[in-house]
């Protein structure tokens, strides 16, 4: 068998840049959040009818509120064409929010038919005010071809200007680019820097991806310590590849004395989340006997799980043949019943995912 294993795999660049999907629910101005938290209230239906009236005289922070209930039916019943309808007599008045908003239905075909130029028009009025979230979503844009020629530089120009900001997510961003190499020089001294101002604002993937760095010994010096500070910090918000891996480093105790129990308590958590690693480790340790009694039919189940998930070829293989040898230690009657559980897992799984 295998031995335990960690930081195996970085996630792609696109997923990095959690593709198209703008994150619409950050900075906004503090009188339309005001105006939105009315609906919300003990007398929402009132305030709704007083935001409408205010939205019908003009007032471009009400007709923008009013497009937020109904895109998201609060207060009112979710009619995405109603909050193009308002978002667009705000956004014809300036408002940078109301600008990203509509870019954003148009990024979604919500309300009207999809159409990237239209976005990359509307996110270029509200990052030209200086909209931190349509900075963001036009460096998208760019990097992918969306509605623009794909062009790198101008990518990488609209997310620094997002992080110099502050902002998190395009914080990250940049250090993914710079870590990989897309759109600019692959340079680990900047990706680290980017990650770490990503990750101090508590940002669970650049915590991960600042641990890989240490624990790496890439754009700062090798530290395991570091990289489980780092990888804590973000399994405590349920980041499965950072449970995996924290899990793992108390297995091998590297940057912390080892404690089997906790090794056992993050894999899993990472397993019973769907990440293949801390599947594969939690059968490895059931396997050997690692903090806990030797099981070959639960290893035998997180090996067959681990398998079937998502990564390489070669990860896929070495789990399917700890699985067979998981398998030759069992009775024919324990086989069949670990098996049966594996096809409710797969079951339950494809079945939950297909409900999201």
């Amino acid at each position: 068998m295998q031995m335990i294993r960690f930081f195996t795999r970085t996630p792609s660049v696109a997923f990095l840049l959690l593709g198209l999907t703008c994150l619409a629910a950050a900075q906004t101005d503090q009188n339309i959040a005001a105006l939105r938290a009315q609906a919300k209230g003990p007398d929402g239906k009132a305030k709704t009818a007083t935001l409408k009236m205010k939205a019908a005289q003009g007032d471009a922070a009400a007709e923008d509120a009013l497009g937020w209930l109904y895109q998201f039916g609060v207060g009112v019943p979710k009619d995405y064409s109603k909050a193009s309808f308002w978002y667009r007599k705000a956004a014809e008045q300036n408002l940078a929010d109301a600008q990203f908003r509509i870019a954003d239905l148009y990024v979604n075909g919500q309300g009207a038919p999809l159409d990237y130029a239209q976005a990359v028009d509307w996110y270029t009025k509200a990052a030209d005010q200086g909209d931190v979230k349509a900075e963001n979503c036009l460096g998208g844009m760019y990097y992918f071809g969306k509605g623009v020629p794909q062009d790198f530089a101008k990518a990488v120009v609209w997310y620094r200007r997002a992080a110099d900001q502050g902002d998190a997510l395009s914080e990250f961003i940049l250090g993914s680019l710079y870590d990989h190499g897309n759109g600019v020089s692959q340079n680990d001294i900047e990706a680290v820097g980017w990650y770490r101002k990503a990750a101090e604002q508590g940002f669970a993937h650049a915590q991960y991806n600042l641990a890989q760095m240490y624990h790496a010994g890439r754009g700062v010096p090798q530290d395991y310590a570091a990289a489980a500070a780092w990888l804590r910090k973000a399994a405590e918000q349920d980041d499965a590849e950072a449970e995996a891996n924290l899990g793992a480093l108390y297995a091998s105790g590297q940057g912390l004395p080892q404690d089997y129990a906790q090794a056992i308590l993050w894999s899993r958590k990472a397993a019973e989340g769907g990440n293949t690693f801390g599947q594969y480790n939690l059968g490895l340790m059931y396997a050997q006997g690692q903090g806990l009694p030797q099981d070959y039919a639960e290893a035998y189940f997180w090996f067959d799980i681990a398998a079937a998930g998502k990564h390489d070829a070669a990860d896929a293989e070495d789990a399917a043949k700890d699985r067979d040898q998981a398998a030759s230690h069992l009775t024919p009657a324990d086989l069949s019943r670990v098996q049966e559980r594996a096809r409710n897992w797969f079951e339950y799984h494809a079945t939950k995912s297909t409900a999201q």
